[in-house]
């Protein structure tokens, strides 16, 4: 079996060393430019969390409650809901469109589909048409999510690609703070452009990203695997060294990425799927793994992200402008933790800083569970839609 992986197991030295320390992200024009098509790439997060905080507004928004004849329970659960069921279902194609047909048009084809949905959400003339545009974006947004981290990571100038792919997810925030806020500015327009703006403003990233994705460079370890080797030492060279395919950076990452993909056409070759269960260690992984995306997901965060106003109403504050501009606070309080997160992942590690967390939260949501229950006045029927 090929030694790939030793080989590179202790490249973070060799990449510091080859590094040109005078090269920074501000004072290099194709830096700033590698940065630039980055940022395309974060706003898929924006995007996101654009989508994970608008229902919350929407919600609070008298005229779109009215509109839609004040849904509740089942209905309400399934607004809120019919996105993940869409992402659910694009899941399972994402890592074949992203390795068959390359990040870029896996990122392209899922803000077309943003786009479309976002439009058809704005044109909504029923609750069920409305639901539909929301499984649309649970869909598109899936192969955007997908593809556009790998290409951030697979891009990136060493020197800043582990704070760039921190920075990925703590965009999400962004878009929950836009969302937010331009639910709170549309409140006072009195008919249904108070829920259709905020609406199509949600596809203003994706439309951004269909119109200039084709024009970024594609993941050099994409271009590998498909043996076009000779341009992807044409882009590394391009944004790492000036343009120098001799340069020792690009040289070190160039043979880095061919023994990663020899390693994994000889592991694809000779391992299965049953491998994952096979050994002690193999299996303690899997369960790890696991166990990250659960709690991730399971965190609590969607209690706030699509029931917050509920909330609200329960332990009596009901006012919508009240409500709105809460939610627009705590948009921009998680984006300030989270970027204060991401910043420290070097310094404390990835490992500490999810047990931190973990811990954290478990202390605060049981200090709100305590404090809800104190206040009372609820009969929460809204939990079990």
């Amino acid at each position: 079996m090929s030694d790939a992986p030793l080989k590179t197991a202790h490249g973070t030295n060799a990449l510091t060393s080859l590094m040109d320390p005078k090269r920074t992200w501000y004072n290099n024009r194709r830096l700033i430019a590698l940065n630039g098509w980055i940022v395309l790439l974060l706003i898929t997060s924006y995007a996101n969390g654009y989508d994970g905080s608008v229902m919350n507004g929407l919600q609070s928004l008298p005229q779109w409650e009215d509109y839609f004849n004040f849904p509740t329970k089942g209905k309400l659960g399934l607004l809120s809901t019919i996105q993940n069921v869409g992402a659910l279902i694009g899941f399972p194609f994402t890592p074949y469109l992203c390795d068959g047909i390359g990040r870029r048009p896996t990122v392209f084809i899922g803000a077309l589909m943003m786009v479309m949905a976002a439009t058809i959400q704005t044109a909504s003339q029923s609750v069920e048409m409305f639901i539909g545009a929301r499984f649309m974006i649970g869909f598109g947004l899936t192969f955007s999510a997908s593809a556009a981290p790998m290409l951030v990571a697979e891009l990136s100038y060493p020197k800043y690609r582990a704070p760039l792919t921190s920075t990925y997810n703590s965009l999400w925030n962004s878009g929950a703070i836009v969302a937010a806020w331009a639910t709170f500015g549309t409140f006072k327009i009195q008919n249904t452009w108070a829920w259709r703006l905020p609406s199509i403003l949600q596809a203003v990233p994706s439309l951004l990203q269909v119109f200039l994705v084709w024009f970024m460079p594609e993941s050099p370890r994409y271009l590998v695997q498909k043996g076009k080797e000779a341009q992807a030492l044409k882009i590394l060279a391009y944004y790492h060294a000036d343009g120098d395919e001799n340069d020792p950076l690009v040289l070190y990452e160039f043979e880095e990425i061919k023994a990663a993909m020899e390693f994994d056409r000889t592991v694809t070759a000779n391992v299965g799927w049953k491998s994952l269960i096979s050994t002690p260690g193999n299996l303690k992984r899997v369960r790890i793994i696991i166990a990250i995306a659960f709690f991730s997901q399971w965190s609590g965060n969607g209690l706030t992200s699509y029931y917050l106003n509920k909330v609200l109403s329960d332990i009596g504050i009901t006012n919508p402008v009240t409500q709105l501009l809460l939610n627009g606070i705590l948009s921009i309080w998680s984006l300030i933790c989270a970027l204060a997160a991401s910043s420290t992942v070097e310094r404390f590690g990835r490992r500490v800083l999810f047990i931190t967390s973990a811990c954290l939260m478990t202390l605060f949501f049981t200090m709100q569970t305590v404090c809800m229950a104190s206040v009372g006045g609820g009969d929460f029927d809204w939990v079990f839609c």
